[in-house]
């Protein structure tokens, strides 16, 4: 049967739509959505509160002459599928198939690629201002959510957009904050007004018609504004926005297709920024979503009918999931143990602990250079501050980890969780760079753990060592090792797994795993391979390494990391600054590229990382050296 959503090859397709039409496509859209990442996984809720919003904003504006710009873009699905990407949906977030974010080598709709938080307004005033140089005529939108707004790049834009008075319109997609109905009504009222090009000259008329009054017109003028100024901190719910430079309107109804059609087009006769308040329900139609919009947020694959998880089973713990036991089992005995995240409780794994020690856990919102300060502060007063932030998202925090913490010396721990290739979210989250961006600085510790009960003794011996500690560890399930015995200090040595006279493959974190899977691949083809457990990135164990080096010579390093700066470029620092000649290195890891999404089995073998590509680079080296096996 062709559905109304068949027929939309493209916005155009949506301005012949009647409004019982358009409401019909919302209800074909969230069935699709919940159809679709029922097997995908992906961002649910996000996506089911903004079908109506996406569909009036394509409706209004003329993508992709006008230009709409997603924050973070996890919920710009809609948005796909309304831009000529139906065909192709049952592909998102699969290996070449559609990025789960705005990618604009994908489509000439997305504007700008996004996957980090609160920067749709600076790329928004970027295009904007961009146009107005080139007296382009074209509108430019940012839709960004309450959440972002928490980031300081949003304010910051926010100010300069008032500044600059370009036109652009701000969308504030708004799925937290409850409106009464008092003065919800009185913003309807005030939103009829201020859209009305009436009022607008009306006004403006006014106020040049009192400045025109010899003597005393401008200070008349100047009265009747501090008045106007004065009723409005009463009465107008968005007058920061107003203080910025911003013609505010709402809150509406994000829900109305009808009242979000006619507000968007009334903005196009407005001169300068304007910030337009919508109020929508994550996970809007689907119930499981709409009573657990974070649960639902982003989620992997899951039963329609029930809404549970589809999950594996008998799958062992997730890091993150020991990570935060960890956390809750050491704060239970050294009561200067605090937690902070950046918006993260439930994906960082500090659910538990935000329950049993609601005074010691901080979310500061979506300010990663703030969190990592105020942990600074904490820290420098005696409390023992543990960070838990994704490996991608600490880049945003670069200067403050370096000299807010380190050059300090101060005891932060930063967990970092979706360290290396985390899958089907793609370049914008794998943690791939976080080994070259640490350990350039100094006073830095870094660890990696090999296993989850690993993850637990780097944790423990992060509050013992008394100074900044990075530990990185892999998103998903860890691989099944027994975790009842007690906590161990780690001093700094590395941990030889397995003996063997041919090769020493030198493993980061995750990757130990794989190359023991791939000392046995060798074994069976007569080939030997010593396997060691670097635990420390920074600093190396040269005491291991030295001897390893001397006793074989052959070492190949293996880490999920890009290649430049990381774990095999300190090894081969090591080896050049002390003058081994005899050693022969293959570093194995990422290309200088950004990795695509796809599943993490399939990147991993796709970059040579998975037990059967290491062991063949493995043999490929040897037979360079006249090892022939």
């Amino acid at each position: 049967m062709t559905t109304i959503l068949d027929t939309i090859k493209g916005p155009r397709d949506l301005k012949r739509l009647s409004f019982a039409q358009m409401n019909s496509l919302a209800q074909e859209i969230r069935d699709l959505l919940v159809h679709t990442l029922s097997e995908n996984g992906g961002h649910l809720a996000p996506n089911l509160g903004v079908v109506e919003l996406t569909i009036a904003l394509h409706r209004v504006f003329d993508s992709p002459n006008d230009r709409i710009v997603w924050d973070v873009g996890h919920q710009s699905y809609v948005h796909k599928l309304l831009t000529g990407r139906f065909s192709r949906f049952s592909t998102i977030r699969q290996y070449k198939g559609l990025s789960g974010y705005p990618k604009p080598a994908e489509s000439e709709h997305d504007a700008f690629g996004s996957g980090h938080s609160s920067t749709s307004i600076s790329a928004a005033l970027g295009i904007a201002t961009a146009n107005r140089l080139q007296r382009k005529q074209a509108k430019v939108v940012a839709v960004i959510g309450d959440g972002s707004l928490t980031g300081g790049q949003a304010f910051e834009a926010l100010n300069h957009a008032g500044h600059l008075g370009n036109d652009l319109t701000v969308i504030l997609n708004d799925n937290e904050m409850s409106i009464s109905k008092n003065v919800g009504a009185l913003s309807e009222y005030l939103t009829k007004i201020r859209t009305d090009p009436m009022y607008s000259r009306a006004k403006r008329d006014i106020e040049s018609l009192l400045k025109r009054i010899p003597a005393i017109g401008e200070g008349v003028a100047k009265t009747v504004e501090r008045v106007k100024d004065s009723l409005k901190y009463l009465v107008v719910p968005g007058i920061i926005f107003e203080e910025l430079g911003f013609t505010y309107i709402g809150p509406i109804d994000g829900h109305n297709v009808l009242t979000l059609t006619e507000v968007l087009q009334k903005t196009l006769s407005i001169k300068g920024p304007v910030l337009v308040h919508v109020i929508t329900d994550k996970g809007k139609g689907y119930a499981p979503a709409e009573s657990h919009a974070d649960k639902y947020h982003s989620i992997g694959p899951f039963c329609i009918e029930s809404g549970e998880l589809v999950k594996k089973c008998g799958a062992p713990q997730s890091y993150t999931t020991v990570f935060g036991n960890t956390l809750v089992q050491l704060a239970k005995e050294n009561p200067d143990i605090v937690a902070i995240t950046a918006a993260m409780p439930e994906g960082t794994g500090l659910k538990q602990f935000a329950t049993k020690y609601p005074d010691r856990f901080f979310d500061v919102g979506i300010a990663e250079p703030h969190a990592v300060t105020f942990a600074g502060g904490m820290a420098i007063s005696g409390k023992k501050p543990v960070v838990a932030i994704y490996s991608t998202f600490l880049q945003r925090a670069y200067d403050q980890v370096l000299h807010d913490i380190c050059l300090q010396n101060l005891p932060v721990v930063f967990a970092l969780d979706r360290a290396g290739l985390v899958g089907e979210d793609g370049p914008t989250h794998h943690g791939v760079f976080d080994f070259s961006y640490l350990r350039n600085i100094p006073k830095l510790t870094i660890m990696a753990p090999k296993d989850e009960n690993e993850l637990r003794h780097m944790l423990f011996t992060a509050f013992k060592l008394n100074k900044p500690v990075a530990i990185r560890y892999p998103r998903g399930s860890g691989i099944g090792v027994d975790m009842n015995g007690p906590f161990e200090t780690l001093c700094g040595d590395a941990e030889q797994i397995r003996s063997g006279k041919h090769v020493a493959l030198l493993a980061a974190g995750a990757m130990t795993e794989n190359c023991l899977q791939a000392a046995d691949l060798l074994a069976k083809q007569g080939i030997e391979a010593t396997v060691i457990n670097a635990r420390f990135i920074k600093p190396l164990d040269t005491k291991t390494l030295r001897r390893v080096a001397k006793e074989i010579g052959i070492l190949v390093t293996v880490e999920d990391n890009v290649l430049s700066g990381g774990f095999g470029s300190a090894v081969l620092e090591y080896i050049n600054t002390q003058n081994l000649q005899w050693v022969k290195l293959l570093r194995l890891g990422l290309p200088d590229d950004f990795i695509e999404h796809g599943s993490r089995k399939e990147l991993l073998a796709l970059n040579g990382l998975d037990p059967e590509k290491i062991a063949a680079s493995v043999r490929q080296y040897l037979h360079e050296f006249g090892v022939r096996k």
